[in-house]
């Protein structure tokens, strides 16, 4: 009797890493199904052969339709907060969890093979004081530790509750992918970052690190996960750990453009948040208020456990550039 190939439902595929699983789920042999809220939406994969359920992650009955019979879930549409007002961070945590407990529900009533949760870089804490390392899958955020971010505080409490059900049996593995660049990015999660570099908006730079990888090597981490990852394990999916300024220094050389002359110290963006909290309508985001947690990690879990390798960030700049030239976007 003939195999049949395996299936997969990918939670965000209208999204910019959803869509790259999913267009590699396929091109790996998957049975592919893609949920998505709006009908009309079909993120950057419209040009492949795969089946669309239409639905919300606020809605179970969607959600079990369809995750009915397929082998693996990819959830890549985890919540992300809208605010970062302080006084909103209670209500925006407390429907975060409602919405992953929902999903894991589904996936538990369907009876899936495995479920593949797309966390974040933000819920991998730093190292205890004294152990001189890079950060790795050990270390997690720890909850209050901003007081006020909404999405720090969302993403280590959905996250936590996809572990709590791998401990208790859920067929689970958690990946954290890091600073994620390339072609695709529909909703321009980090190329407007590019776009403000190649147009001269990025007029200075913050004494700080991070890890900076290609969507492509981060949908690769995801299949590997499926076939290789253990149960009630995260992996961060990363690639190269630089300086803010290298990365600025890198993407104005591919764009033959001046970088910024000048930085600005964490201090300074640390005033201008508490600056902005009081100021009603204003918002600085999440991710300026973390500012100070930014940190370097250690990739080595996933390239010795999954396999996974990383291109060049000079070719993902390239890539992603060309991506947006050629799908109507001014570069």
């Amino acid at each position: 009797m003939a195999e049949t190939n395996p299936s997969c439902l990918v939670l965000g595929a209208t999204g910019f890493i959803g869509g790259h699983i999913a267009r590699l789920a396929l091109e790996s042999g998957y049975l592919v199904r893609s949920f998505r809220r709006n009908p009309d939406s079909t993120g950057h994969i419209g040009d492949i052969p795969i089946q669309w359920y239409n639905g919300n992650l606020t809605d179970f009955e969607s959600l079990l339709n369809a995750m009915q019979g397929v082998d693996v879930v990819f959830h890549a549409a985890a919540f992300y907060p809208t605010s970062s007002k302080p006084d909103e961070v209670t209500n925006q945590v407390a429907y975060a969890v409602d919405e992953i407990e929902r999903v894991l529900k589904a996936a538990r009533q369907a009876n899936i093979g495995r479920f593949i949760y797309t966390s974040s870089l933000t819920t991998v804490g730093h190292p205890p004081k004294g152990q001189k390392r890079l950060a790795d899958e050990n270390d997690y955020y720890i909850p209050g530790t901003l007081g006020k971010s909404a999405y720090y505080e969302s993403k280590i409490a959905m996250e936590t509750r996809v572990l709590e059900a791998a401990r208790a049996g859920f067929p689970a593995v958690v990946v954290n992918p890091t600073a994620v660049f390339g072609p695709g990015d529909v909703h321009l999660t980090l190329g407007k970052i590019l776009f403000a570099i190649k147009h001269g908006y990025a007029i200075a730079w913050i004494p700080a690190t991070t890890n900076v990888v290609d969507v492509r090597d981060v949908a690769i981490g995801h299949l590997f996960a499926a076939q290789k990852g253990r149960f009630g394990e995260r992996y961060i999916l990363g690639g190269y750990n630089m300086s803010i300024k290298t990365i600025i220094d890198i993407v104005s050389c591919q764009f033959k453009v001046h970088p910024p002359r000048f930085e600005i110290s964490i201090k300074t963006i640390q005033r201008l948040v508490n600056l902005v909290d009081h100021i009603p309508f204003l918002s600085t985001g999440n991710h300026m208020r973390a500012i100070p947690l930014w940190q370097s990690y250690n990739t080595e879990k996933a390239e010795n456990e999954l396999g996974l390798t990383h291109r060049p960030f000079e070719q993902t700049v390239q890539d992603a550039m060309t991506w947006f030239r050629e799908n109507g976007n001014k570069v």
